[in-house]
């Protein structure tokens, strides 16, 4: 636990009320789809999923996204009151989380046009229907064009959010969140982008909001007694989309209506402005969730709570926001993921245990929208909290963890956590393997905090960490439970000129910076793009985010950007000019192996700063000095600038003291009879990722040390 004095939480850690609720402190766990909505477990899944989140302190929860009709779908995975035990299982979850004196807010959900709908079918098995403002399609809807609502069928979709509200009330919710925001249903009817309609649900900015006004003037009359909210759009970050103007007149048309909040979101899902990416600077959004506040403070409504969310990671983020007392209350959704007690840790001062979302996307977002369950690349057991318990175990053990990377990290803390002995060997000098490397990558610098979090729940628990010092099988032969977890290092190229003193691996190149002068990058996957980028960009976020505003043309708040620690001694970071970066690549996409909500948001800052990227080389041929020679597509030899040349041709396994990790040690386990199990790269470093590496780790050590 860290032994530096605790900042003044005091307004966070404050008590305030949101309409009926009395709530101990000003952090709402924001919505987030996981899929257990669904699962035909009685509602096990999601009771333990947000128990676990109520009992680390979340005052006020808000569910993923429940569907108001079968059309509202905005997949096979989301859930309708009334069809497939669905009260059911919302029932036991709400009961879980009063259990751990928290509350717990249904979103009311229609995805209008960005219903994925291709194969589904109704719960009359019929083909779902897909109904929007206008027929319009979007870019991920698969061909299916949306067919126009009729006024009989807006009517209706009024008096079915209503009627959820009803049934989120019978359940025993302690209120709604009406979902508006992010480009679904109710935010396509306040676009002219998306509502062409020229009648009174549209053709101009009033009848546009008319929706919007209709669906809170129904779902307020429908719970009277209950909390009601909406989740608003801010901007939508949609060239040609409603104006600040337009949101600001929304808001002054739902005040008098009875909303008890407003929690204000931002973007579309189709924008191609980062909303949520690590690459996007931390609490970049609050100005657009300050205007609100601002038009509600002006209004003949001021009580009504505003609350600021996106790209906050950290408490201490939410105590700078709420200190002036514009806004009320801060939402954080994958933090929750990272770690279900980050709140009661955060107000006991124990940051250094704060497990923070890196904000990778992989294993949430990227999943979620494709319809696999949700997990977190730095908590792996989110949303499988009943497969993995948290409870200590009836028998300890001694749990040996091999490496120190994220998957050895994530083995030895479920370990250590679960009151086994737990002796950690890393044979480098630093814990935290590749995430060590990745925190040197401007924009990444939160992957350093699953490093420090994790060291520090080790100590905490008593665990032995031995650095500098491989494991050899003569230390591990008594273990009752060994994972091994060596990782992977940079794979070398055969390629003539490969020795010379001017190349060098990714590893080398991230540790010790490069020196002044053109570089060549050998290899365009997702280590590729993360080495150019290191080149080109800033390590220091307030500098990143002067650029973010720019280059989006955004008002990006300066309230807590600058908090982001610089990982590397400015000597070392010779920033360059894009032109003198060549990122190559024999075959697929540029950054292949970056998650599908991310990769796009990495090659575009690249392409920004000018960063040569060359695809489609046949081969690499030779290496002399000041130039790598290269032959195209087409056969033809280029000569390619490179003054640098840095490999980023993949991985393989590390080597331990005794041979091929694991082979080695893999050998003596065997015939000493010690469990043991290979995770991560050291299992297979060709399609290896931290996300299969975490979870590998997981379950490896509770099969091997339940």
């Amino acid at each position: 636990m860290s032994t530096v004095a605790m900042p003044d939480l005091a307004v966070v850690s404050s008590p305030w009320t949101l309409g009926p609720l009395h709530l101990s402190n000003r952090v709402v766990m924001g919505s987030m789809h996981t899929g257990l909505e669904v699962h035909d477990d009685g509602g096990a899944g999601m009771a333990a999923f947000y128990r676990e989140r109520a009992a680390g302190g979340a005052a006020c929860i808000i569910t993923g996204g429940i569907a108001v009709n079968d059309e509202a779908r905005g997949g096979p995975d989301f859930a309708v009151f009334g069809v497939g035990g669905a009260d059911e299982r919302f029932r036991t979850a709400v009961d879980a989380v009063h259990e751990e004196g928290s509350t717990i807010l249904a979103q009311l959900f229609h995805a209008g046009r960005y219903a994925l709908a291709s194969g589904m079918v109704d719960r009359h098995g019929e083909p779902q229907r897909v109904l929007a403002p206008s027929a319009l399609p979007w870019a991920a809807a698969r061909g299916v064009v949306p067919a126009e609502m009729t006024a009989d069928d807006i009517e209706r979709t009024i008096e079915d959010f209503a009627a959820a509200a009803r049934s989120a009330r019978d359940i025993g919710f302690d209120g709604v969140e009406i979902m508006a925001s992010e480009g679904y249903l109710i935010n396509q009817f306040q676009s002219p982008l998306t509502n062409l309609r020229d009648d009174e649900w549209g053709g101009d900015a009033e009848r546009r909001r008319r929706f919007t006004v209709e669906v809170v003037r129904a779902v307020r009359a429908a719970v009277p007694d209950l909390a009601v909210t909406i989740r608003l759009s801010g901007a939508d970050l949609m060239p040609g989309s409603s104006t600040d103007a337009d949101v600001d007149a929304l808001v002054h048309d739902l005040l008098p209506l009875g909303l008890d909040g407003i929690s204000v979101g931002i973007g579309w899902h189709e924008s191609r402005t980062p909303t949520v990416q690590a690459a996007v600077p931390h609490g970049a959004w609050l100005s657009y969730a300050s205007r609100i506040a601002g038009v509600v403070r002006d209004s003949a409504h001021p009580d009504v709570k505003v609350i600021a969310s996106n790209r906050m990671t950290d408490l201490r983020d939410g105590e700078t926001v709420l200190q002036d007392g514009l806004l009320d209350a801060v939402a954080l959704a994958r933090p929750f993921l990272a770690d279900p007690a980050i709140v009661n840790r955060s107000l006991a001062g124990a940051f250094d245990l704060v497990n923070t979302c890196i904000g990778c996307n992989q294993a949430c977002l990227d999943r979620s929208i494709i319809g696999q369950p949700v997990s977190c690349l730095v908590n792996p057991r989110a949303a499988r909290e009943v497969a993995f318990p948290a409870r200590p175990t009836a028998s300890p053990k001694r749990v040996d963890v091999v490496g120190g990377g994220p998957a050895g990290l994530a083995a030895a803390v479920d370990a250590a956590r679960r009151g086994h002995t737990v002796t950690l060997w890393e044979a480098s000098d630093e814990l935290g393997g590749q995430f060590g490397l990745a925190a040197l990558v401007p924009g990444k610098e939160d992957y350093a905090a699953t490093v420090r979090s994790a060291r520090a729940e080790l100590d905490q628990r008593g665990a032995t960490i031995n650095l500098g010092r491989p494991a050899t099988a003569d230390d591990l032969t008594g273990s009752d439970a060994v994972v091994l977890a060596p990782g992977v290092v940079p794979r070398a190229v055969d390629i003539p000129g490969a020795a010379l003193p001017h190349v060098r691996s990714y590893e080398r190149a991230l540790r010790e910076g490069v020196p002044a002068g053109t570089v060549a990058i050998i290899g365009g996957g997702g280590i590729g793009v993360d080495t150019a980028a290191f080149l080109v960009e800033s390590p220091d976020e307030a500098h990143r985010a002067t650029e973010f505003a720019a280059r989006w043309d955004l008002d990006v708040s300066e309230a807590v950007v600058g908090d982001v620690p610089q990982r590397l001694p400015a000597a070392t970071r010779t920033l360059r000019p894009g032109t003198d970066v060549t990122v190559l690549r024999r075959s697929g996409k540029f950054g292949q192996g970056v998650g599908i909500t991310s990769r796009w948001v990495a090659i575009g800052r690249l392409r920004d700063a000018g960063v040569h990227m060359v695809g489609g080389v046949q081969e690499y041929l030779r290496i002399e000095p000041g130039v790598l020679w290269i032959r195209d597509e087409v056969g033809e030899e280029h000569a390619i600038p490179a003054d640098n040349v840095v490999v980023c041709a993949g991985q393989e396994r590390a080597i331990d003291t005794e041979g091929d990790a694991p082979d080695g040690l893999v050998t003596r386990l065997q015939d000493a009879g010690v469990p043991f199990a290979v995770v991560g790269g050291a299992r297979d470093a060709r399609s290896v990722d931290a996300v299969r590496a975490t979870s590998e780790a997981l379950e490896a050590v509770r099969r091997l040390a339940p």
